[in-house]
């Protein structure tokens, strides 16, 4: 039996922990993902080439391909991540960006200071009040005309992972359906650009669930209250 004067892990206590381990299998599955998939590289150039100029974050960015994509493209970019031992791997593999140890929903910016966001399943972690922290924090750090770009799994279950690649996890993955993150993104002075959902890629490529990528501008809004 558990000792009832113990404190409990958190979920988000036990997410960090789950990542550090996880981080070198992660990025050896799913570092190169990119490249076998046309669909996410074609959303990432149109938020790249729709934000204006200036500095970009890749929000949950693991080891950091997707901000490696962006940088690619021509954008300063820094990546933002929970997991130390994520941003470890991260640091080796993409020697040219920068990276920060940081939560969605407190992010470690200063108002208005970014031309874009990307949160590439970053926000697969998140419940609907831990989302609206996260898309609120997002609406602050972009300059007025930023850009976010957000992908997720679609649905209304949350999936717990406690074994993947061979690693013992205490993952929890919440799916969302799309009307829920546009009317949360539009109570964020959020402009809808772009909403398209697809079905996976094979199953070697991916897990075997729908996507929803989502570009939305920010009409801008008042510096307020940090998240978290």
């Amino acid at each position: 039996m558990s000792d009832p004067d113990l404190p409990r892990e958190s979920q988000s206590e036990a997410t960090v922990r789950s990542y550090d381990a996880l981080a070198r299998a992660y990025a050896e599955h799913l570092f190169h993902e990119l490249e076998r998939k046309p669909f996410d590289r074609a959303v990432l150039e149109r938020f790249e080439a729709g934000s204006p100029p200036g500095p970009c974050a890749d929000l949950g960015c693991g080891p950091g391909h997707v901000g490696r994509f962006l940088a690619g493209l021509g954008r300063e970019v820094t990546g933002v991540d929970l997991s130390a031992g994520m941003l470890e791997i991260a640091r080796q593999l993409c020697p040219g960006l920068s990276f920060q140890l940081g939560d969605l929903r407190a992010l470690p910016f200063k108002a208005n200071s970014l031309a874009g966001v990307a949160a590439f399943y970053a926000i697969v972690h998140l419940d609907a009040a831990g989302l609206g922290q996260a898309l609120s924090e997002m609406g602050r750090v972009l300059v007025p005309g930023g850009s976010a770009v957000l992908a997720f799994h679609v649905g209304q279950q949350v999936v717990r992972v406690e074994e993947l690649w061979g690693v013992k996890t205490s993952l929890e993955f919440s799916f969302f359906e799309p009307e829920a993150v546009l009317a949360a993104l539009s109570s964020e002075s959020f402009e809808i650009v772009e909403c398209q959902t697809r079905r996976p890629y094979d199953a070697d490529v991916e897990a075997q669930t729908e996507r929803c990528y989502i570009v939305a501008r920010s009409r801008g809004k008042r510096e307020g209250a940090r998240g978290i």
